[in-house]
């Protein structure tokens, strides 16, 4: 089964309103073979927003994969590639957030599917509580205004409602929404974030790219058996020697890959010679 064979020509529908297929499309174009189109009126604010007025539906994967499903039903294709973002504390490291962002391709025709990721602390998610102009001015400094789009909201005092003015990139928009956002707010103070939208976030962006490209790895990672794309890792077994004194460490000791396909599993183990330092050795460092 090759590569080429599975998806050159056909038409992969980017399942996005958002503008990612400015770095989606010329990778999977490129590296596929496949047209790239997206579906007009396709509002994937639907399927949640980061300004929290509508909730994601499932997990992370379960809403871009919902999104393929409906871009597909939408366009009659039968190849669909869609992304969904979040952004969480960093696991381990305190007080930074992270950014993960998947990217999945879904071959009805194939019956396949794959899943890019990035993993990254390379973000400018950030939110702060204002009451002038001048603290907006140093929050949008340092979030990367207005390469960075930014979003206002507050409560406004006359309809008891929370208004929300998304897309800000200029210095005369931030400075007119700052002014009627403090005029209305029921305590005088104003809520700006960073706007999250990928066509509003470079940085988001890039990230989405790299997913694009983990993505594109993986495809090209062939079952050694079936031949089937998608051959990636799905489990990670604990165990690595200490350097030391050789007792197994909660770091990892090998991969399992296994086919989506026909099953097949393959354990790999890290080069021989590879040791865990003392320090991650809960007996030579408790």
């Amino acid at each position: 089964m090759q590569i080429q064979q599975l998806f050159s020509k056909r038409v992969g529908v980017i399942a996005t309103m958002h503008e990612k297929e400015k770095v989606i499309s010329p990778l999977l174009e490129q590296e596929l073979g496949i047209k790239t189109i997206v579906p007009s009126n396709f509002n994937t604010d639907a399927f949640g927003t980061f300004t929290r007025e509508v909730k994601r539906p499932g997990t992370q994967i379960d809403t871009a994969k919902l999104k393929a499903e409906i871009a597909l039903k939408m366009t009659g294709e039968t190849l669909a590639i869609a992304s969904e973002g979040s952004f969480v504390p960093h696991p381990l490291v305190p007080y930074i957030y992270s950014n993960r962002e998947i990217v999945i391709l879904l071959d009805k025709e194939n019956e396949i599917e794959i899943i890019g990721e990035e993993f990254s602390i390379e973000t400018n998610f950030n939110h702060q509580v204002v009451a002038n102009l001048q603290e907006a001015y140093d929050f949008a400094k340092k979030v990367g205004f207005p390469e960075h789009g930014l979003v206002i909201y507050w409560k406004d005092t006359a309809k008891n409602t929370i208004e929300i003015i998304k897309g800000i990139t200029t210095e005369v928009k931030l400075q007119e929404t700052i002014h009627i956002a403090l005029s209305n707010s029921v305590d005088g103070k104003i809520n700006l974030e960073t706007d999250m939208r990928a066509l509003y976030n470079p940085t988001r962006m890039k990230n989405i790219e790299k997913a694009t490209l983990n993505l594109l790895s993986k495809i090209k990672s062939l079952c050694p058996q079936c031949s089937a794309p998608g051959f990636a890792i799905t489990e990670k077994i604990a165990g690595l020697p200490c350097e030391m004194c050789s007792m197994p460490t909660s770091l990892t000791l090998s991969v399992i890959y296994q086919c989506q396909k026909c099953g097949f599993k393959q354990e790999t183990f890290f080069p021989n010679g590879k040791f865990a330092e003392p320090a991650q050795c809960m007996y030579c460092n408790p």
